[in-house]
């Protein structure tokens, strides 16, 4: 509307409330800003002016975010995640050329598709050749500079953690496969990720069980799940739609949690490896704030 005053938020208002709301408090935000803490709060009360609200009950020893404030977190990570990827995508060079990705078969429906795409469109000249096996094949191609970088599901956190999920058992709808004994269960092939936390955790809860389905790719194991005949771990976040997630009354033994890990070439990686290494942190920071 006409007359109207521009309200613009400063980027680095919005740096300086997440680190206190993540560190919380001044002191530990300014040590990691590298800013005084008079610093830190003068932007702190300068973002409360800009909205005119409290974002921080200091009322306590350890300062705390108001309503306003937790409301406000996610849309300033938001804001700093495309703060970074205009910077990145405006400042980087026109790479060119071919990047070799290895991803773990049961993760690249769920989680490449938008970050290939927002790739491509940054740097439409440069190849993105996928490499899909499993998280210990994929290591040894990435030592053996067979690829360039590669994602990994592993128990552990290893190289760069983007994202910590819960493993779950899978079945059909109002099926009856997780009733059976012995529990029949379809697993990856003798180097599947999820295969050493599945077996123990059945062993550990006791549960009979034989082996319905083992393949190195998930048609055969969605079909056989499909039709009740068997159950299987996938990550919470990959879970297909058509299939449910077996919860505790299903009688089920709990499985362990894993981790999404993204690994680089310790020395010699390239800058276009480096430009997709980036993008894949962004696509999974943006996926982590969109469900908070």
């Amino acid at each position: 509307m006409p007359g109207l005053i521009p309200r613009d938020v400063d980027v680095a208002l919005l740096r300086a409330f997440l680190s206190v709301a993540e560190t919380g408090g001044m002191t530990s935000a300014a040590r990691h800003l590298n800013l005084t803490q008079a610093a830190v709060s003068q932007q702190i009360k300068r973002l409360e002016v800009l909205f005119d609200t409290e974002l921080f009950d200091r009322g306590q020893k350890q300062v705390r975010l108001t309503a306003t404030g937790e409301r406000l977190v996610a849309y300033a990570r938001r804001m700093l995640t495309l703060n970074h990827e205009v910077w990145s995508v405006i400042t980087a060079p026109a790479f060119e050329g071919e990047v070799r990705l290895g991803v773990p078969h049961d993760i690249i429906g769920t989680f490449m598709p938008h970050i290939l795409r927002t790739f491509a469109r940054a740097w439409p000249r440069v190849n993105v050749m996928l490499v899909s096996d499993t998280t210990p094949t994929l290591l040894k191609c990435l030592a053996d500079n067979e690829i360039d970088l590669t994602l990994t599901t592993e128990a552990t956190p290893e190289g760069e953690t983007l994202l910590v999920d819960a493993l779950v058992w899978v079945g059909s709808p109002d099926g009856e496969a997780h009733r059976r004994t012995p529990l029949p269960v379809a697993l990856g092939g003798e180097t599947c990720a999820f295969r050493a936390g599945a077996i123990a955790a059945l062993s550990d809860a006791g549960r009979d069980w034989r082996l319905m389905c083992q393949v190195g790719s998930l048609e055969p194991v969605f079909a056989v799940l499909e039709a009740d005949l068997a159950v299987a771990p996938f990550l919470r976040s990959t879970a297909p739609a058509n299939l449910v997630i077996l919860g505790d009354d299903s009688g089920l033994p709990k499985l362990p949690p894993f981790h999404v890990n993204l690994h680089v070439p310790r020395v010699g990686s390239s800058d276009v490896a480096e430009a997709l290494a980036n993008g894949i942190r962004n696509g999974f920071a943006a996926r982590l704030q969109s469900a908070a």
